[in-house]
């Protein structure tokens, strides 16, 4: 199997070309650090590197605590910074020189990354070179060249910070164990916040969301939600179409959602309510609370709901989606699907400076009871239902079960939406406080376009940013990730996107590691994509690296043609579009066809009739028919993937 450091290299290479600069040191660094410290060099180490590089960035300068590890360029005495260039340098930048100290004997810039560094900081000094401070010496060359080295020192940083690869034991228990910390923390926030805090947060949310939430309130009264049975797993570990023969419902549930509405086709079916089990609050089944992987550094936490929690949730996912999506000022204010306008604003902000992209750490599981309580509290049956369909307790590794503060965790239908809100309902209460008067309809109208969240990505205005973020951490109890928020400086990142005095610096991750062989479909499929965007991103020479030590000698030669983005051959891509002449032609559809790798998935067989069927049909959304005519013969999500080498088009 290649190594992830060799492709490293290569990037190394091809970056230093496009770059001018020479990565020959930068290559041996990286294999000495590989040989010590094996592959948590490439994904802990480096994404350490990049999150200082992307915090010398945003203030403008790099300070004396960067760069931890890494080895620093070493000044000759006549180099030192001087009092008075550091006092000429602090009045441009509009930092005090006392916040700063002068550099002594080892220069700000680390040795690692120091030609592409060179280009974006003062080699000495360690300002940000820019027309501020070099004034007519900052060409258009020095500004293209920077954002190009810019975009290089993330490429290398972290390419590799989100491989899929599983945790050691003991940073899952870290992360279990910071799960239960932060719901006790929350808890003790809940307590501590004001009776102001409370009416003031449901003021406001009464101003942005209060027509919607009537709308809802009464179609949950008149009973008028559907609910829907989602794909993935449930704590209860129903699959697939067994979700629609339930044999479990909370007293808490039935009270708002009666079983005999929601389990039933119709009433001429009352008699299987016999087999339902109404559990009593203390009997309730609990969250599954796992980890899957992230980072290599710290896994993602999620918790796997009941089957009959899950179905409610979509319900009234599916209500608070509509309505938003349908009002005009909400669906410029808040986004479920589409991320494009958050990386428009992004991008906005990086070239004027006006707009700040903030990040939220822990952001599901510090949305608590008493936060959705005040945001519905005009709203009586929306409330009490939203608060049916929540589950009380979680079974945490190693805590066994443990009652819940937070409102629920990533893995609830509806954490998405309510903590959107949440965030929303925060950011204004900040905006208030920076214009020093009450909000009204109007003045949040003016807002559209310089506010957005998209789950824990938010847009607010630099002007507001400090008492957004006072709002949010001080008055509310979340935690804003500053390392991943951007105001001071050029750079932007919102939604998987990053940008630079209005230039797109979005890197290419690597996700899979390579396959070795033919059995490993999911890094086959991770490979070919991977060389894809390498392409598209205009790497040539690390997909064609990619092509020839990977895939080709796994695919082989014929079995790797050109296609176009949509094919779906596992294929390569190239701006002069798929392979022409074509190898066949297909005589039922009398189009050109290639031989290659294409994706298989088996869905589980998983039969279902009598009552769960006729339930089923009824839930259907839409006019269409099912799209899968087997659909009560299998379903749920397929247990495995494969490639299969055949025929298909190359569009």
């Amino acid at each position: 199997m290649k190594s992830p450091m060799l492709l490293l290299q290569e990037v190394l290479n091809e970056l230093g070309t496009r770059c001018c600069t020479s990565t020959t040191r930068d290559v041996k660094y990286v294999a000495g650090r590989m040989e010590r410290e094996g592959e948590e060099f490439l994904t802990i180490s480096l994404p350490g590197f990049a999150k200082d590089f992307e915090r010398s960035l945003d203030q403008g300068y790099i300070d004396e605590s960067s760069f931890r590890g890494f080895k620093r360029l070493k000044l000759q005495k006549s180099e030192y910074l001087s009092v008075q260039d550091m006092k000429r340098w602090a009045e441009t930048s509009e930092v005090k020189a006392s916040e700063y100290l002068p550099w002594h004997e080892m220069g700000p810039v680390p040795l690692f990354l120091k030609g592409f560094m060179s280009d974006i900081f003062h080699p000495i000094y360690g300002y940000l070179l820019c027309e501020a401070y070099c004034g007519r010496e900052f060409t258009p060359d020095m500004k293209a060249r920077q954002v190009d080295s810019i975009q290089a020192i993330r490429q290398v940083t972290l390419m590799f910070a989100k491989i899929d690869e599983p945790c050691s034991d003991a940073r899952i228990a870290k992360a279990m164990t910071q799960f239960v910390q932060t719901d006790q923390e929350v808890a003790a926030l809940d307590r501590e916040r004001s009776h102001v805090d409370h009416m003031d947060f449901s003021r406001v949310s009464n101003l942005l969301f209060g027509d919607i939430f009537a709308r809802i309130d009464k179609a949950v009264y008149e009973g008028n939600v559907i609910p829907k049975h989602g794909p993935g797993a449930t704590a209860d570990r129903l699959k697939g179409n067994q979700k629609f023969d339930q044999v479990e419902w909370p007293r808490r549930l039935d009270r708002v959602f009666p079983a005999g509405e929601y389990l039933l086709p119709n009433w001429r079916y009352y008699q299987h309510l016999d087999r339902v089990t109404i559990l009593e609050p203390e009997d309730e089944r609990p969250v599954r609370v796992i980890s899957v992987p992230k980072t290599a550094s710290k896994p993602r936490i999620i918790a796997i709901e009941p089957t009959a929690m899950q179905y409610m949730q979509q319900a009234i996912k599916a209500e608070l989606y509509g309505a938003i999506e349908r009002d005009e000022l909400l669906s410029a204010f808040i986004g479920f699907e589409d991320q494009m306008p958050n990386q428009q604003l992004a991008l906005v902000g990086s070239l004027s400076g006006d707009l700040a992209t903030l990040d939220l750490s822990e952001a599901s599981d510090r949305v608590s009871i008493s936060h959705v309580a005040d945001l519905m509290a005009r709203s009586s049956n929306l409330l009490e239902a939203v608060m049916a369909v929540r589950s009380t307790k979680a079974d945490v590794e190693g805590y066994g079960v443990i009652p819940l503060a937070k409102y629920a965790s990533m893995g609830s239908a509806l954490t998405f939406p309510l903590e959107a809100m949440c965030f929303l309902t925060s950011i204004f209460l900040g905006i208030e406080q920076g214009l020093g008067s009450r909000l009204t309809r109007r003045t949040i109208k003016s807002f559209v376009g310089k506010v957005r969240v998209y789950g824990d990505d938010i847009i607010v205005p630099v002007d507001f940013v400090h008492q957004v973020v006072a709002s949010l951490e001080g008055r509310y109890g979340f935690k804003v990730n500053h390392n991943k928020s951007f105001w001071t400086g050029k750079f932007r990142e919102s939604c998987g996107k990053e940008y630079y005095d209005g230039m797109d610096v979005s890197i290419v991750r690597m996700r899979r590691k390579f396959p070795t062989n033919l059995a490993d479909a999911s890094e086959v499929i991770s490979a070919v994509s991977l060389r894809n965007q390498f392409y598209w991103s205009g790497m040539w020479e690390t997909a064609k690296w990619i092509d020839d030590e990977v895939l080709i000698p796994l695919l082989g030669e014929d079995r790797y043609p050109y296609v176009l983005p949509t094919s779906p051959v596992l294929g390569r891509h190239a701006g002069l579009g798929y392979e022409n002449p074509p190898v066949r032609m297909s005589s039922s559809l009398h189009c050109p066809l290639v031989q290659g790798y294409v994706v298989r998935s088996v869905i589980p067989v998983n039969t279902l009739d009598d009552t769960g069927a006729l339930l089923k049909w009824f839930l259907k959304r839409g006019d269409e028919p099912f799209a899968d005519e087997d659909h009560l013969k299998r379903s749920g999500r397929p247990v495995a993937v494969s490639i299969k080498l055949q025929w298909a088009p190359p569009f």
